[in-house]
């Protein structure tokens, strides 16, 4: 395809997707309720096994036992049920998210253009994955990453594995609800646009589908964790780590 491999680039499935913004699909909670149903609700376990894998290997990582964390669109909150962390924060506004949440996760029904009053300056990890696809537009975006940088403290970091339609092509769009393509480019671009500095990026991280004739289990996620040929080959999103750095308007 033309890119050499890409471990880590540094700066100064069920479809893995776990969100869909009610905007670009239907404002009824009930609804979206069922589209989570419908997409993620088969093979639960597994989904459970694959992000307890994910985030104890690598994703724990970047974010410190004290941190403050908010998962924007958490879905069914796989990723904030599984951090280790000081204080979880879950924002979505599917309705299942109060039962899907741990006992120890505040639940926030929220548009990710209208975070909390209170959560100003008081994040210190904000995590997004597979959400940025579902916004209507790059305004949208726009708004979202400003919200994000609002709550965020000095210096927070914001973590987001995104679906890379570059690498996908027209299987980006394989899925009702996908508004928005999204390269790693125009994600750098929007980040610098509102305030943050990206620190580092994996182009090719971790494949777009988790349908496969292996079973997810978690030796092979870890080998595979492990094994950067693997991911320039199948990885189809890219993760990136920015922080909140200049003036975020």
């Amino acid at each position: 395809m033309g890119d050499s491999p890409e471990p880590v680039v540094t700066y100064s499935h069920r479809k893995m997707d776990r969100h869909v913004e009610p905007d670009n699909i239907t404002e009824d909670p009930q609804e979206l309720e069922a589209i989570y149903a419908t997409r993620f609700g088969r093979r639960s376990d597994d989904r459970l096994v694959l992000w307890e894998t994910l985030v104890a290997s690598y994703f724990q990582r970047f974010i410190e036992p004290t941190d403050v964390v908010l998962d924007l669109a958490a879905g069914y909150c796989e990723f904030i049920n599984s951090v280790r962390c000081g204080t979880k924060i879950a924002v979505d506004l599917n309705p299942t998210i109060t039962q899907m949440a741990g006992p120890d996760v505040r639940v926030c029904h929220s548009r990710s253009t209208s975070l909390p009053d209170d959560l100003t300056g008081a994040v210190d990890v904000a995590w997004v994955s597979n959400f940025f696809e579902h916004l209507r537009d790059s305004g949208e975006l726009l708004a979202t990453l400003r919200e994000l940088h609002r709550v965020l403290r000095p210096g927070g970091r914001l973590l987001v594995l995104q679906p890379n339609i570059r690498l996908l092509n027209a299987a980006y769009w394989d899925f009702v609800d996908h508004s928005l393509p999204i390269t790693e480019r125009s994600l750098t671009e929007a980040l610098t646009l509102t305030g943050f500095t990206v620190d580092a990026m994996k182009v090719r991280f971790l494949p777009y589908t988790t349908e496969s004739r292996l079973p997810i289990s978690a030796p092979l996620i870890r080998l595979y964790l492990r094994f950067p040929p693997a991911q320039w080959l199948l990885g189809k999103q890219t993760f990136v780590v920015a922080r909140a750095t200049t003036d975020g308007r």
